[in-house]
């Protein structure tokens, strides 16, 4: 089967209680945009039936594959793992709780067709679009973390943290080979990379709700993407990231295998 025109990728952790929603939400959604899509749900060690579920909906649809990864490994690797596998020309990752619907995608892939490199979806651009609001104390510590990350990181972007974006392939197959972060604070370090390699990033508005079953504590995993920040600093600063982009030289034989169709893929022993 020729390679799709996209691939979605959804990380998932113990998602048992919404995984087949957002499955029907997902393909159904494929089918009606017309999408050339395969999908891939990347398994982040979870311990209810989550994978089990999605081997179910395998069976019904040959372009959903399943990803596992070798034990809990955040959502930075779990999107890096399944990225690094999409054989799409564009590739994009979105939450399991599709806060962002994904018929906003079509708004991504726009981006993507006008010239961008990257395509990033944004909360905070066009507030009247967000359908359900985040309580109040979420959304200060997520303007103050966000005011920090574009203090800090010289990021010009209102919203860094949306877990919806899409890349080119090609874009996608250097940033993440260079990504170091594996849990919440991997995307300001994807767009940090992306920024130092010249990529075009477009910043597009997008229609979002907040979904209360949100697993992330902004106290607890605030502090820790803080701390991943001051890494990120501290790489920049010693030239580590240089130092990979001079390594991987020529990225044009840069091929990583896609997803077998219809067959459940480990997560590769090397990213890099």
């Amino acid at each position: 089967m020729a390679s799709p025109q996209l691939s979605i990728v959804i990380p998932a952790y113990n998602e048992a209680a919404r995984i087949e929603r957002t499955l029907e939400r997902v393909l159904s959604c494929v089918e009606k945009q017309g999408w050339d899509a395969e999908v891939l749900v990347v398994d982040d060690g979870s311990t209810d039936t989550t994978p089990k579920i999605v081997q179910q909906w395998m069976e019904q649809y040959p372009r959903l594959h399943l990803i596992k990864n070798d034990g809990n490994r955040g959502k930075g690797y779990s999107v890096r793992n399944g990225l690094l596998q999409a054989a799409g020309e564009v590739v994009m990752f979105t939450d399991a709780d599709l806060s962002a619907p994904m018929e906003e995608a079509d708004l991504l892939l726009a981006a993507i067709a006008d010239g961008a490199d990257v395509a990033i979806g944004s909360r905070w651009m066009d507030k009247t679009r967000q359908t359900i609001h985040q309580p109040l104390y979420r959304r200060f510590f997520g303007r103050c973390f966000n005011w920090v990350t574009r203090t800090v990181m010289g990021l010009p972007f209102k919203d860094t943290q949306c877990g919806f974006k899409a890349f080119k392939r090609p874009a996608a197959q250097v940033i993440f080979r260079l990504q170091r972060i594996e849990r919440w604070g991997f995307d300001p370090e994807i767009l940090f990379i992306a920024r130092k390699l010249g990529y075009v990033i477009r910043e597009v508005p997008v229609t979002w709700g907040h979904d209360e079953r949100s697993r992330m504590s902004y106290l607890k995993d605030g502090m820790k993407m803080l701390e991943e920040m001051a890494v990120i600093r501290g790489n920049s600063l010693a030239g580590r990231y240089d130092e990979a982009i001079a390594a991987l030289k020529d990225t044009s034989t840069m091929v990583t295998p896609p997803v077998p169709q219809g067959k459940v893929s480990p997560s590769p022993q090397a990213q890099g």
